[in-house]
């Protein structure tokens, strides 16, 4: 049962990256580079960018116990759903042995810090919250739709949020 529930938030979390990905794509440049004078810091464009490279920075660490090269270009919308789709696969890879009667023990980082799995895994999900929702804000504020990324919606793509029959 954990494992299930844990592969779904991991479904869910790559889902609605590729989601965001898709719908920035749309954006002119100027939305893309937008500075918003709100509470939220950074453009759609650097925002993306650095939740892919979080991610794969968070895979990179619960699978290899590093972190990846630092990126100090603009990535591309390939680069950028590149680096999500791999990273998101690399994360469902892991699920399983996360969610075991016996998870991993401790991780020792080689920056010298020591973590227990799951503490990675919440990072990964929680992090990519918020910053979606940082750019779904920016996008609001442009007057262009958001796109619906949360779990009902999520559901429903995957089979498992059946409406009533008429």
């Amino acid at each position: 049962m954990t494992q299930d529930i844990l592969t779904r938030l991991l479904e869910h979390n790559h889902w609605a990256n590729l989601q965001v990905l898709d719908a920035c794509e749309m954006l002119s440049d100027e939305q893309l580079d937008f500075q918003p004078q709100s509470a939220v810091r950074g453009t759609i464009r650097d925002t993306l960018q650095h939740l892919v490279t979080s991610q794969e920075d968070y895979a990179c660490m619960a699978t290899a116990f590093d972190h990846p090269p630092e990126r100090i270009h603009t990535l591309s919308f390939t680069e950028m759903r590149e680096i999500a789709t791999q990273s998101g696969q690399t994360l469902l890879s892991i699920a399983p042995t996360f969610a075991g009667a016996t998870p991993p023990s401790q991780i020792i980082l080689t920056d010298g810090y020591r973590v227990d799995p799951w503490v990675i895994l919440v990072q990964v999900i929680n992090h990519a919250t918020e910053h979606r929702e940082q750019i779904k804000s920016i996008m609001t504020t442009l007057g262009v739709a958001p796109p619906r990324i949360d779990g009902w919606r999520f559901g429903r793509e995957v089979g498992s949020l059946i409406p009533p029959s008429v």
